[in-house]
């Protein structure tokens, strides 16, 4: 199966966890691919990163202690083609990823991924909201952001930039700085 790689290495701030590739991102090999995706614009005008990055230069963020990986691997035209499977069967996968490399916050992109891989780990008790969770990966903190998908429009540019400012100020609280 085709599919995006895992950006992922020990000793990460942040790793974004999206809900599955699109299949216009496998095809061109570059997380967020899609032209009409918000997340490259927010995650510039918010205070996480220093300078310009776009798809292209996304694995250059390892550098910066950000990484990134998905719920489900398998890339889809939308996430309304994912199963109960394809949450089950990669779930289990992503929480032993999270668990082994132990960034210090898994960020994951819209309640759907989040929830998709509670449910697929067999432990959603409750519905989620956005922002920080109770529930921790091993000992890396969970936050969810609004999914940046030119999809889900309910939520505008500066709101998805105010997300990652939020997830920023915890990344600075947590270490302390």
């Amino acid at each position: 199966m085709d599919t995006l790689p895992d950006y992922l290495k020990k000793g990460l701030d942040i790793v974004f966890v999206g809900l599955n590739p699109s299949l216009y991102s496998t095809r061109v090999g570059l997380y967020f691919a899609n032209p009409r995706n918000r997340f490259w614009a927010a995650l510039n005008r918010s205070s996480l990163v220093g300078h310009e990055v776009s798809p292209e230069l996304g694995h250059t963020l390892l550098k910066q202690g950000i990484g990134f990986t998905d719920v489900v691997k398998r890339p889809t035209a939308g996430g309304s083609e994912l199963t109960v499977k394809d949450f089950r069967d990669w779930a289990p996968v992503l929480r032993k990823k999270l668990e082994e490399y132990d960034p210090l916050i898994v960020c994951f992109h819209g309640l759907t991924a989040y929830t998709g891989y509670l449910k697929g780990c067999g432990m959603l008790s409750q519905r989620p909201s956005l922002g920080l969770q109770t529930f921790c990966v091993g000992d890396s903190r969970v936050f969810v952001v609004p999914n940046p998908s030119p999809a889900n429009a309910n939520y505008s540019l500066d709101t998805l930039v105010e997300w990652y400012c939020r997830l920023d100020t915890l990344r600075k609280d947590l270490k302390g700085v």
